[in-house]
């Protein structure tokens, strides 16, 4: 949990651009990534996606034809008034009404089949509402979503038909022999056949099992092609993926050399206009101290000690400023000595967890340190809060750093400010930084830190 303030409004955000699609572009193939389910009919059977999967077949049909009946009304009185120019924003409002309505079906396959299409629009380049809607009418992802919404009603009366005929039958034929015993109606198969005796509806009991397992394949199998078909459409291609990893990582390695470079101007302001400062006035005292040896005993004996506090003075600064580059306490003890250090002379007082078994690497360390002392800073110097939670956990192959204040809130990463410098360090390791910071509070920064255990 994390408390971190710059007072600039407020906002949540989620740096390192592109990180998502970053991790996407390390996932399986497509054609791996649509699961198959388990083998045999008793695995099918007690699959949650198979029964996951019969509902959203019956009402997808309906979705289809909701939507195809929207869009084939909208775009063409859209088209038409455009020379009236109020066809112009009735269009935009139809082409954000399909993307809405896209979103909604990738949240619906993950319900029902398990698999997440994560939305694959560019980000928008300009600001205002007619850059906007210019960025998502050359967006490629536009278009194809318009092309699965056009096709799912086709796909949906495909599996609707053949779910509702299957499953039915499987059910009438294996519940006829109680249904008769029970002094139900006879079963009528088709016009000229009618299943009246309880001996035929005991022959039917086996065709009812035998169309039941058809039914779970033909669910499966119809659930297989669904995700397929909405995976390339839906989703981001391939080759997409691998483009926005690369440009991640070109973003990631241009704000570490930033970050590296203004940290190197840092130290040397720091040392030029501190640490060196106080030594060469302890350089000048010593001078006068020597030239008044012999003749003025007791000044020489001034000067002596106040070169003695300059040089603590100096010491004090080189020891804060070795700190701010990379604590020893770190290096020898680890990240939970380190953090404990930090808490112990934060001037709010800091609930401190570090469920870490065993030590990450040195950089990912580093950079947990620095975003819990920047939050701890901000947290006492901006949003005047008395009380704080730092909470560092292994999730997965994440470190994941939390930190929590009750303050003001309104943290906002601005450019060059501490926080943007929390998210370009994070990047350097394709970390991710995200702040919640409503006005009035309270803060959670959030970073997640990827490693190799």
């Amino acid at each position: 949990m994390t408390a971190a303030h710059e007072p600039e409004g407020r906002m949540t955000a989620e740096t390192a651009a592109g990180r998502s699609a970053g991790r996407s572009a390390t996932r399986t193939p497509l054609h791996r990534r649509v699961p198959l389910g388990p083998n045999g009919p008793l695995g099918l059977l007690v699959d949650p996606m198979t029964w996951r999967a019969v509902p959203y077949m019956l009402m997808s049909m309906f979705y289809g034809v909701a939507c195809f009946a929207f869009l084939a009304s909208a775009i063409p009185i859209s088209f038409t008034l455009v020379i009236l120019w109020v066809g112009a924003p009735l269009l935009a409002l139809t082409m954000l009404a399909w993307r809405r309505a896209a979103m909604l079906e990738r949240r619906l396959i993950r319900l029902a089949f398990g698999v997440g299409i994560r939305d694959p629009y560019r980000p928008a380049q300009g600001e205002g509402l007619f850059p906007r809607w210019k960025d998502a009418l050359v967006d490629p992802a536009t278009w194809k979503d318009l092309l699965y919404l056009l096709l799912l009603p086709l796909i949906g009366i495909v599996e609707f038909t053949v779910s509702v005929i299957l499953w039915c039958l499987a059910f009438g034929l294996i519940a006829a022999p109680t249904s008769l015993l029970l002094g139900g109606d006879p079963l009528k198969i088709t016009d000229g056949l009618l299943v009246d005796t309880v001996p035929e509806a005991l022959l039917c009991l086996p065709v009812g099992v035998g169309i039941f397992l058809v039914a779970l394949y033909a669910t499966r199998g119809m659930a297989w092609l669904h995700v397929l078909l909405a995976v390339a459409l839906l989703g981001t291609g391939e080759k997409s993926l691998l483009a926005a990893r690369a440009a991640s990582l070109r973003a990631s390695r241009a704000r570490g050399v930033d970050a590296a470079e203004a940290e190197r101007r840092r130290i040397e302001r720091d040392l030029h206009d501190g640490a060196q400062q106080r030594l060469l006035s302890v350089a000048i005292d010593l001078g006068r101290a020597q030239a008044k040896l012999d003749s003025d005993l007791q000044g020489a004996r001034e000067l002596l000690a106040q070169a003695h506090a300059g040089t603590k003075a100096a010491i004090a600064e080189l020891r804060d400023l070795a700190r701010g580059i990379h604590p020893a306490i770190l290096t020898d003890r680890g990240l939970d000595a380190a953090l404990s250090s930090l808490a112990a002379r934060a001037p709010v007082r800091v609930d401190l967890s570090v469920e870490v078994s065993h030590r990450p690497p040195a950089a990912v360390e580093s950079i947990a340190y620095f975003i819990v002392a920047e939050c701890l800073t901000n947290a006492a110097r901006h949003s005047e809060a008395t009380e704080a939670a730092i909470r560092v956990s292994r999730r997965g192959q994440q470190v994941v750093v939390e930190v929590y204040d009750n303050g003001i809130g309104a943290a906002v990463p601005r450019p060059g400010g501490g926080l943007a410098g929390l998210a370009d360090r994070a990047a350097t390791i394709d970390g991710v930084l995200s702040v919640d910071s409503p006005l009035g509070g309270p803060t959670l920064i959030r970073a997640e830190l990827p490693c190799e255990w």
